[in-house]
């Protein structure tokens, strides 16, 4: 994964953030109720936790003196990145508000507003902190603001906010998930909910593979033309109150724009200021959200009726001149096509002609056969919206979803521009955001179905073909083995008679090569036939002859060099595994050198040195692929690492018995560290030691893709009277490169607790 670069955000950055997108509201009325202001010092929150547990200050000293030397803890002893924090057990309900968490398992949720109130009343707390993207939107080629023609998919699956509603992932299996994002430009998250805000997992998958992200503002029926009536038939200080909530929900929950569907009829008057308010929403937007984009769907004619046009004409012109995009019903026939791309002049590219895949309608295909309309809209130039595309797991099932949908892209692939990668470096695990097992540098460590988009990694190209020599290949996705997450990249096929090796196409690039750069490939062969070598190869075309379209000159194939040794900096990423390391994974280095010229694609060649008369079946499992240039590893050292982790902090601390015998806690830590550093946060524990108790293993409770983790009904000892437990969260920062940090650089936090004395008594009560 790519680092994030909104990543190291603390409660009190969160703060400042909030207070500057929105000039003239004051600091508290930004915040509202829920916001908790700067982070206080650990001493800080720790005397505050004890007022809200005790109703009187909890001293620092009284609760040192209740530990047990038989702890060994040496507060005064503790590195700079740990937090102590002491805490008497407190069974007051649960303090979370219902938008933002899970009622029954005070999980962080994504959410949707509902009436135009709920609009209007919006305000950013620090309880949203988890439903900001902490993905930058990945450089791809050509941009989108390039004529030509683009890929909108808008994702409607039986509602929205399912599963992917849970920030940190769900222990489910077989769910949805969209991975060929070298297709598209544009995601829209739908749902029937007034405002749809994408669920931040989706966004954080989008930005990654560099797709922008839009939410959905609907009205519909009898209280849509009501909520229109209340925001446009008056003064514009109405819609603009509207349009500025809208641009702000995108500036700080960081997607990019939204899709206006209004399938209401509207008054003379509210018909008279919709384009005012497009045109108002579309000028915030683009202030708010660099490259922001607000796209109209075809229903509403400038009249107010409503009557779905399936083309751009002169009665809904006037919405189109007013943003930045429109998407066509259905319905359309060939001709309607050749209308509008006249209509649109020389914005041709910024109409979306929809394809309903679920095939609705009086419409020319769907399913797959969705090709068929698509082919139609390509002939004339014109961008395409492909709506629910979800119908490949709505419809045949989750059962052979993986196979299915690769089945149902193949079938466009012709008609969809592939979008290249701008930057580098390039480093991903195939992950697609979910997996039967999970697994961490080629180890599994859990056995539970996951998933969680945020988790999902930069995407390659998926193929199959069969060569005219009877050879064949295909790439996909295979979950029954990983290098690091979920899932890696199966390729097989067979050599032909003729040739000694395939190659398989993975990435597209469009950037001027470097002198030299690195390629590491970490794979394993499957199955007894080995008799075959990966070796990546990248293409390249000259500088002169380059630009944002495709270059017609021919491509130039370099081969790849192995290293042995490696260099200094890289021989750290193969630390633990190796040149062959445990469960059969294998990790190579490679280099190119250039001169003057831009990548154009990556492959992997697969090839065999045998002579013989029959084909070479091969299987082997791609765990990781890491492009980067030579300037990086020749950069300095950063001189120090102990200092980018800040100390963590707690927030919502909720104690729960079960039983009598079972003692439970729930919390949400925080920390803040270097946007660029780290892609994602591990999160271990090691729980309740107590007086007279050994010392329990290090477990891993979980990946956190933002600098903040909800830790949800952790099974704790129970204190005893007169004594103390305590409880210890390690946060280990997960760089690009995979580089294990030194545990001594992670950041700790030391939970004491203690159970409340009664009164006068001097005993304890776990009441």
């Amino acid at each position: 994964m790519l680092a994030a670069a909104r990543i190291g955000w603390s409660s009190a950055a969160l703060s400042l953030h909030v207070t500057g997108w929105r000039e003239g509201r004051s600091q508290s009325e930004m915040e509202g109720g829920q916001q908790e202001g700067p982070r206080r010092g650990a001493k800080r929150a720790a005397a505050a936790e004890g007022e809200r547990s005790n109703g009187r200050p909890h001293e620092q000293g009284s609760a040192k003196g209740r530990f047990r030397p038989g702890l060994g803890l040496q507060i005064e002893m503790e590195s700079q990145r740990t937090s102590v924090l002491h805490q008497v057990i407190n069974f007051a309900p649960n303090p979370l508000p219902a938008r933002q968490y899970d009622q029954h398992t005070t999980e962080p949720i994504s959410f949707y507003l509902s009436g135009l109130e709920e609009l209007l009343a919006w305000k950013p707390t620090s309880d949203d902190a988890f439903n900001v993207s902490t993905e930058p939107l990945a450089t791809r080629q050509p941009p989108l603001n390039s004529h030509r023609p683009r890929t909108l998919v808008c994702h409607d699956m039986k509602g929205g906010y399912l599963e992917d509603r849970f920030i940190q992932g769900a222990a489910v299996c077989d769910q949805y998930v969209f991975y060929h994002w070298h297709y598209i430009d544009i995601f829209v998250y739908f749902s029937h909910h007034t405002v749809t805000i994408p669920p931040v997992v989706w966004t954080n998958a989008a930005h990654r593979n560099g797709v922008l992200m839009l939410g959905t503002f609907i009205t519909e029926w009898t209280d849509g033309e009501k909520m229109c009536e209340a925001f446009l038939a008056g003064e514009e200080e109405a819609y603009h109150a509207v349009a500025e909530q809208l641009a702000a929900i995108a500036q700080f929950y960081h997607f990019d724009g939204w899709l206006v569907n209004i399938e209401n009829a509207l008054s003379a008057p509210a018909a008279q200021n919709m384009p005012r308010f497009l045109r108002y929403l579309t000028a915030q937007v683009h202030k708010a959200v660099p490259g922001g984009q607000v796209v109209w769907y075809d229903s509403v004619l400038q009249n107010g009726e409503l009557k779905w046009q399936n083309e751009l004409n002169e009665n809904n012109k006037v919405f189109f001149d007013a943003c930045d995009g429109f998407f066509t019903n259905y319905n359309w026939k060939e001709e309607q096509l050749v209308q509008s791309r006249a209509m649109a002049g020389e914005r041709w590219f910024d109409i979306y002609v929809g394809v309903d895949v679920f095939g609705r309608g009086d419409v020319v295909s769907g399913g797959f056969d969705s090709n068929k309309s698509l082919r139609m809209i390509r002939d004339q130039s014109l961008s395409v919206a492909i709506f629910a595309p979800g119908w490949v797991y709505e419809y045949l099932g989750a059962e052979d979803f993986l196979n299915n949908e690769d089945k149902f892209w193949a079938l466009l692939r012709g008609l969809l521009p592939i979008h290249s990668v701008g930057s580098l470096p390039l480093a991903t695990s195939f992950s697609l955001g979910m997996g039967k097992k999970h697994f961490h540098n080629g180890q599994e460590n859990g056995t539970k179905p996951w998933y969680n988009l945020s988790a999902q990694e930069i995407q390659p190209l998926y193929a199959s073909h069969r060569m005219p020599n009877g050879g064949w290949l295909r790439i996909r996705c295979c979950q029954q083995d990983s290098w690091c997450g979920g899932s890696s990249l199966l390729l097989e096929g067979a050599i032909p008679l003729s040739a000694s090796h395939v190659t398989a196409r993975l990435f597209s690039f469009q950037m001027p090569a470097p002198p030299r750069l690195y390629v590491v490939l970490i794979y394993k062969h499957v199955g007894p036939n080995q008799a075959v070598t990966l070796t990546p190869e990248l293409t390249t075309r000259e500088s002169r002859s380059c630009s944002v379209s495709t270059s017609p000159a021919e491509p130039v194939w370099h081969r790849s060099r192995p290293l042995h040794p490696f260099p200094p900096r890289l021989a750290q990423f193969f630390r633990g595994c190796g040149l062959r390391g445990e469960h059969g994974w294998q990790s190579r280095c490679y280099e190119v050198e250039f001169q003057d010229c831009f990548l154009d694609e990556l492959s992997v060649t697969v090839s065999h040195h045998r002579s013989g008369q029959e084909e070479v079946p091969f299987t082997c499992r791609l765990g990781r692929i890491w492009v980067l240039d030579d300037a990086l590893l020749r950069s300095p050292m950063p001189a120090d690492t102990a200092s980018w982790l800040s100390p963590i902090e707690v927030a919502h601390t909720h104690w729960h018995r079960a039983s009598k015998e079972m003692l439970s806690v729930s919390l949400t830590l925080s920390w803040a560290y270097p946007a660029s550093k780290a892609h994602r946060f591990r999160v271990h524990c090691r729980s309740g030691v107590c007086v007279g108790g050994q010392e329990a293993p290090l477990s891993l409770l979980g990946e956190a893709h933002a600098p903040l983790y909800r830790v949800t009904e952790l099974t704790v000892p129970d204190a005893h009277p007169e004594a103390s437990c305590r409880l210890e969260f390690l946060v280990e920062p997960v760089p690009d490169d995979e580089v294990q940090i030194d545990p001594a650089m992670w950041g700790k936090l030391v939970l004491v607790y203690s159970s409340p004395k009664l009164p006068g008594t001097g005993t304890s009560t776990n009441v």
